[in-house]
């Protein structure tokens, strides 16, 4: 495969909640991104606004980023709907018209839009939609999985709050701890960084569990340690269809339950977060519908807190569960990798 050279739209987004596909790329693949754009930044690096991607500069337009020879331009936002903002086509259609190809993860599929077609068609550059869901999917079955594999489901108390990014940071411990391990990617960041998964959220739902299911059996096939990304929260009123089918067509073997203590709401409603045991107990309790299946470790995102204070809430939060607890990014994943590794022993024990 040629060398990516990512250029990031992120116009007016470049930040970690709509801009979390932006977030995850500077984060985890900085060496494929050659420029971000953002004209509210422009002048400044993605370090000096963010705290990541080194020296990557941003950019006031996607026409200042073409001298930079990029191979593809990426939709850097997930906003809520994923809807295309008008005020970006011309910056899509000017880099379709340079022959660059266009990476997104909306819902708004831009393979579907007749102007890009034409614009694509005219220069020989690529839209490329990843959260197009593929054909031939089918009903969950419950189907077997590789004896000795085990899946660990990532779940959490509301959206974007960081079930990717703990998947990926305990997927990337468990190998340098030098265990089989694999990451199911089932939304489009994800699948922009694994080059692999469906976006479970763009898939007809009485296929959705089939979907999560045929991923999570194929990674099985090849991994002793699967780690589920998780979407939404079974708290949220718009996503939380999306949680179940997911949650059930995972049929995991433990859970990490991914959670911003910082947050008292549900992102845009007023439904109130609930303490920690009782989010346990309600994941718990919506697994076992199907299959039982522990919280076996708390990750939480404390990116919005200094160090007193994220010592401060991962104390209370393992006083209060009894569980694990760390925060990967600035932690490490290792201590969420051996409280799975101990539960699934103790799992297996129970077995024979």
């Amino acid at each position: 495969m040629s060398e990516r050279r990512l250029v990031i739209l992120a116009e007016g987004s470049l930040e970690f909640h709509h801009g979390k596909t932006a977030i995850s790329l500077l984060r985890y693949r900085p060496e494929e991104v050659v420029a971000v754009v953002d004209s509210t930044n422009a002048g400044k690096t993605t370090n000096e606004v963010l705290g990541i991607g080194g020296d990557i500069p941003i950019l006031d337009s996607v026409g200042a980023s073409l001298r930079l020879r990029p191979t593809a331009v990426v939709i850097g936002i997930a906003p809520r709907g994923g809807g295309l903002p008008g005020a970006w086509r011309p910056a899509i259609a000017q880099a379709l018209g340079a022959g660059v190809d266009v990476i997104s993860g909306l819902h708004y599929m831009l393979s579907d839009d007749s102007a890009f077609r034409r614009d694509a068609a005219a220069s020989g550059a690529r839209l490329v939609d990843v959260r197009r869901a593929p054909d031939g999917l089918h009903v969950a079955e419950m189907a077997p999985r590789r004896p000795g594999s085990r899946v660990v489901t990532f779940v959490g108390s509301d959206c974007a709050v960081g079930k990717m990014t703990a998947a990926l940071e305990i997927h990337a411990a468990a190998e340098a701890m030098g265990l089989s391990s694999a990451f199911v990617a089932t939304g489009h960041t994800g699948i922009m960084l694994e080059g692999s998964g469906i976006s479970v959220d763009q898939v007809i739902g009485d296929f959705m569990a089939g979907a999560v299911e045929q991923m999570v059996v194929d990674a099985a096939s090849r991994a002793d340690l699967v780690f589920v990304e998780g979407q939404g929260s079974l708290l949220h009123p718009a996503y939380s269809g999306v949680t179940l089918s997911l949650l059930h067509g995972s049929q995991p073997d433990a859970m990490i339950l991914v959670t911003q203590p910082s947050r008292a709401f549900i992102s845009g409603y007023p439904v109130r977060i609930p303490p920690l045991p009782e989010l346990i107990r309600l994941y718990e309790q919506a697994a076992g519908w199907v299959k039982p299946a522990r919280v076996v470790g708390i990750a939480v995102n404390t990116r919005d807190l200094n160090a007193d204070e994220t010592d401060r809430v991962t104390a209370e939060a393992r006083a209060l569960t009894g569980l694990p607890v760390t925060d990967p990014v600035k932690q490490g994943g290792e201590e969420l990798v051996r409280a799975v590794l101990d539960s699934l022993s103790s799992l297996s024990e129970r077995r024979t």
